[in-house]
């Protein structure tokens, strides 16, 4: 594995998969493989289970890991190409990339979108300039579009909860939130499920649909509860709207997941990839249920990360 930005850099989801939950078994089993390396964890947003998660997947491996606060502790940073710089930015983003590919062997970034410019969070803005400047392997820690390793931890996730041998279903349904959110988890998660043997629905209100670049041909199904039949698992996110870019259009419905609402489901799963709003986009009785498995999800975040990293270590050191 050269990089890690979107499942289009995974050979075999499979195999990964597998690693991963081999991992998982014996997280210690390659202790030096990273020995005498340096992972730089570059953070433009706040973060919780990414950061923590990637800091002990890597000290599993063996790896040196520096964690940059970038937002918080760095220079203010210049994204624009050709910009006379006698404002407030302090440094180029391209002077700081060229300064990490002298300090770090992995450049892992993580870069929210802005949601003020569709064209520029389309684009990818920030991740694109770390893939054009890096002269080392570029880790997406969630970028403007999509969320990999979240993803990656969510398959594993499937994977080890399935029961019986038939395809599982699973539903990506929106809730709602207090405030614009990004689709690149919602994103994320329809382009991994698309490549997993699964029966894969999203629904959402009107005016909330996801990016067809992202979700393609996946059933999209406005009426939460026809969606919700049958389901074995049931992923839980909000996002903004695509169309009317990170607009927040009325919904009169109730979207909350609730006990109530897993009725019509196959005993389904419930999963969220944190953190949550209770009993906004879920209900404290879901989040607090038999059939939540979000804590097991986020364990995952490290055997997810880890298995990346092993990955890209094994082209490393075969150099």
């Amino acid at each position: 594995m050269k990089k890690f930005t979107a499942v289009s850099d995974v050979d075999n989801l499979q195999e990964i998969i597998k690693k991963a939950l081999l991992i998982k078994e014996n997280p210690l089993s390659e202790p030096d493989k990273g020995k005498g390396k340096t992972i730089g964890l570059v953070f433009l947003n706040s973060s919780l289970r990414t950061r923590l998660s990637s800091q002990i997947a890597a000290q599993n491996l063996g790896l040196n890991v520096l964690t940059l606060n970038a937002a918080q502790e760095a220079w203010n940073l210049e994204f624009a190409d050709g910009a006379v710089m006698n404002g407030d930015t302090v440094e180029h983003i391209k002077d700081a990339i060229e300064v990490l590919n002298q300090y770090c062997d992995i450049i892992a970034v993580r870069c929210f979108a802005g949601m003020k410019n569709k064209e520029d969070d389309v684009n990818e803005s920030i991740l694109s300039q770390f893939e054009q400047h890096a002269k080392v392997p570029v880790i997406s820690l969630e970028s403007a579009t999509r969320h990999p390793l979240q993803s990656l931890a969510d398959c594993i996730t499937i994977t080890e909860n399935r029961t019986g041998e038939r395809k599982p279903k699973v539903v990506l349904t929106w809730a709602p939130h207090i405030k614009p959110i990004a689709q690149a988890v919602g994103n994320s998660f329809a382009e991994w499920m698309q490549e997993m043997e699964v029966d894969f629905v999203i629904t959402n209100p009107e005016g909330y649909d996801l990016d067809r670049n992202f979700t393609k041909a996946v059933p999209v199904i406005h009426d939460q509860d026809e969606a919700l039949k049958d389901a074995d698992f049931v992923y839980v996110k909000n996002w903004s709207s695509f169309d009317d870019y990170a607009a927040m259009p009325e919904v009169k419905e109730n979207w909350m997941l609730t006990n109530e609402k897993l009725e019509v489901t196959n005993d389904a799963k419930v999963m969220h990839c944190l953190p949550v709003r209770r009993n906004v986009e879920l209900s404290d009785e879901v989040m607090d249920g038999e059939n939540s498995i979000i804590y097991r999800q986020a364990k995952n975040r490290i055997f997810s990360a880890q298995a990346v990293f092993s990955e890209i270590l094994d082209e490393l050191n075969a150099k």
